[in-house]
This record gives C-alpha cells, structure tokens and sequence, in this order.
C-alpha cells in the first residue's frame, strides 16, 4: 500500500512494465551455444540493435549477423519507454552545429521527422500491431516561467528547421478542444509525434529481424568488447558468458547498460526513469478531459513528465523518480519507489482532476543513456571495427530508428546523406569518478525541482535554480 495513492487490487510494481503485462512475457530464445565468427555481432537486443540488424540484413542479406542479449530481445528501455515515437532529438542544437554547421544540424531534423514515418512505414509492411497512432504532441505550460520557456522554444525552432506546420503555438480555443489540462496556460502542438505500445514494437521487430535470418541470442551476457588487434591480433570481439563472438565489425548497442560493459563504467550515466498507468478510464472521465486526438502530451517543467492516453483508455505518464544510482548501477527488476509512484500521481491528479478516482493498476522504471554533454551520438571505427549509437537521453524510440540506418551505412561505407549528419563521429569525454558523478546528479536533480517549486508559487521567469543546473550539468 501507498498512502492516499488509489491502487487496484491487482496493483503491481516492477518486474516488468505494464506493456509487457498486457502483452505477456515473449518466450526467450536460445542462448548462444557457444564460440562462433559472424560478419556483425550487434551488443544489446533493444531498438537500437535489432534497428541495426534489420537494417544491414535487409541491404545485404548475405551478412551473417549475430544480436547478443542478456535478457530478451526487448527487456531494457525499448520495452519500458513512454511510447513517444517523437522527431524531438536529444542535446544541444548549437553544439550538433559546431561540427558540421547550422545545415546539417536542421538537415538532422528534418531526418528525425522522416524517422517517424519510417518506423510507422516498418510496422505497415511487417504486420506489427504495435497501437501506433500518429496524432502529435502537445507540450502544455502551466505557470508563467513555462509559458515564456514555451514560447521562447518555438522561436527558436524556426531557426532549426521547424516550419510553422511543424510546431506552433495553438490558440485558448483548440487548446481546449483538443485537451483539458487544469492550470493550463498555453500550448504548442507538432504532428510529428505518434503513439506507440512499447513492448509490442519490440516483440515485433525482434521477430522481423529473427525472420530475415539474423541470430538472436538471449541470455548471454556480454562482459567486455575488444577491438581488432587487442590480445596478439584478430578480429573484433564481444566476450560473453557462454563464448567470445569474433567479427568484422561489433556494435556496441547497450545504452543504458553501457556502465556493465568492461572500461564503461564512465562512458554513459545509466538515468532512472519512473512511470505508472492507471486503471481504465470510463467515458464520462473522457468528456472532462477530451484527449480524443490521442496526442502524446508533455509539460515545461525542468523535473517534466511524459504522457499518453493508451489504446485502451489508460493514462500512462512518467517522469524522473531517483535518477541515478550510485556507482553507475541499473536496476534489472523495474521497482518504483513509493515516494515516486505518490509524485506521478500527484502530476496525473493536478493535470486532470477528473481522473482522481482512477487507481492506479501498474508502476515501473527503466534506464537510458545520458552522455556528459547530453547529445546522442553514432560511430562506427573501421580500424578498430567497432561502432556504436546511444545516449538518446530518453528520446530514443524514433532516434534508435535513425541510428540502425546509420549504422548500416557506416558498416557498408556507404557516403550518404545519413552519414554526414552531424552526430555521426561525435566524441564525449567521459563522466567524472564517484563520488562526483553521484553527488552531481543528485544536486542537478535538486536544483530543478526546487526551481518548479519556485516557478510554481511566484515565478514569471526561468528560476535561477535552473540556470545552475544547467550549467553543472552541462546541457
């Protein structure tokens, strides 16, 4: 029990998340049987790698690829996630700009929009029932700091490639209409955002990909990836538990998981995300809330929250509990702690009162990757034959998409337009030891909420709690 949380009678915490919960657990494939040579051997089973595989084998179907997964082919953050198929693209915009210029930082927009269709497209041709609805995104202000932050965003992205079709500040009228936020002040919309049940895309991709003749080995741990030459000579190769993979080329595809990896302890902070769900809402609910265009909706908080109306009348939202465990450690069994489930449910509440009654049936968390400037990266090393994409920082369902065709084009040496976008190649040094890392990400994550909390009581602009976050954290 939660204290003054409504819960279900079947209520439960962790383990997996809920959209395994309404889909069931897959049936896990066979481990790997031991040494084997492959032409590509992909680390990690989520999005980014079984993106990868599908990709590369569907290019050159005579490539002998190998996915190795510790889990199943879907357990980490691609099946966890909010469900945001979003054109949103983690990190600054500026410094994507710094390394091939203002161009290729909007030619990487533009990229991302396109990926959203593309993974929409995928699931059309693969026969993956995945509840997608393309139906937006809002991002609602619900104090005056927000709404200057939100109008303040829009002008920016029109800089950045963002036509006025592609976000625009909505007027008080479809604001309403579209839904009701209590305390809502204003709104942007863009189209290009869909809905997507997590754990469906990946089950489903993991089954395209098997279909094509990838391999995919679950539980087989990786401990550690060696580049071509290491050890007296050889070929590139992933350590696992039950056998070294040797190929021409090993992709490094863990994201939050990285820190598990052999010399990666520091590489990417494993970050901490919490969600719940509610029960079923009945329609009478719905006729206070609207939500009828299914649109994906977030706030302009600096601690923000995520959310969406399922496909079967849920609300899902989300939003940083603990965000970092000490040492770099991640959490295999998915709890949320009570503290965090009370928090979400206080958002949901004073978000849509309407739904006060709902209980809560299902809460969870999952971990993604943070690089220390906080922008996502792809590369592939030729010499050393080994690649690798991640660091999405919670925006990774759309990007992982970009990433697996990168990734093939990389693998090919393919010169295309993918391949001159300019997160491809970027270099970041690494996060500082412990307990600098630990004590950092605590005092950035008290910052902010102690800057909402300002901005909620008396605050018209950005608080200056914020600014010092930002600035120790290097966003």
């Amino acid at each position: 029990m939660i204290p003054g949380i409504p819960l279900s009678g079947d209520f439960a915490n962790g383990g997996v998340s809920f959209w395994y919960r309404q889909t069931g657990l897959p049936d896990r494939r066979a481990a790997l049987p031991g040494p084997r040579s492959y032409d590509v051997a992909i680390v990690g089973g989520g999005y980014t790698g079984l993106w990868t595989a599908y990709y590369l084998k569907k290019a050159e179907p005579g490539l002998r690829i190998a996915v190795l997964e510790k889990e199943f082919a879907g357990f980490g953050a691609s099946g966890r996630n909010g469900g945001w198929l979003s054109a949103e693209f983690a990190g600054s915009r500026e410094r994507h700009a710094k390394a091939r210029g203002r161009q290729a930082m909007i030619d990487l927009q533009h990229a991302m929009f396109g990926a959203v269709d593309e993974v929409i497209g995928v699931t059309r041709e693969e026969g993956i029932e995945a509840d997608v609805h393309k139906g937006g995104v809002l991002h609602v202000a619900t104090n005056p700091a927000q709404r200057r932050r939100l109008r303040a965003e829009v002008a920016d992205l029109r800089a950045w490639g963002y036509g006025e079709d592609d976000m625009r500040l909505l007027g008080r009228d479809e604001q309403r209409e579209r839904l009701q936020v209590a305390g809502g002040l204003e709104a942007a919309y863009s189209p290009h955002c869909a809905r997507v049940q997590p754990a469906k895309l990946a089950v489903g991709l993991a089954r395209a990909v098997a279909g094509l003749g990838v391999d995919i080995f679950e539980n087989t741990a990786v401990t550690e990836i060696r580049p071509r030459g290491a050890r007296g000579g050889g070929p590139a190769a992933a350590v696992t538990t039950r056998g070294v993979v040797t190929a021409e080329y090993v992709i490094r595809a863990t994201e939050g998981f990285t820190s598990g990896l052999a010399g990666q302890r520091r590489q990417w902070l494993p970050m901490n995300s919490s969600m719940i769900v509610t029960e079923p809402l009945p329609a009478e609910v719905w006729k206070h809330i609207g939500w009828a265009g299914g649109e994906l909706l977030g706030d302009q908080a600096h601690a923000y929250i995520y959310a969406q109306r399922t496909a079967d009348d849920r609300i899902a939202i989300g939003g940083r509990g603990v965000p970092y465990r000490y040492g770099s450690r991640t959490d295999d069994r998915g709890a949320t702690q009570a503290a965090t489930v009370a928090l979400l449910w206080r958002m949901l509440v004073k978000l849509f009162p309407a739904a006060a009654d709902a209980r809560v049936q299902h809460s969870w968390c999952g971990v993604l990757g943070v690089p220390r400037d906080w922008c996502s990266t792809v590369h592939l090393d030729h010499a050393t034959g080994l690649g690798w994409a991640g660091g999405y920082v919670g925006s990774g369902v759309t990007t992982t998409n970009l990433a697996g065709r990168t990734l093939r084009d990389l693998v090919l040496r393919r010169d295309t337009e993918l391949t001159a976008l300019p997160w491809v190649g970027r270099q970041v040094r690494q996060w500082e030891p412990e307990p600098l890392r630990w004590a950092g990400v605590r005092l950035i994550y008290t910052l902010y909420r102690a800057a909402d909390r300002q901005e909620n009581d008396r605050g018209t602009t950005t608080s200056p709690y914020a600014r010092l976050a930002d600035l120790i954290s290097g966003r």
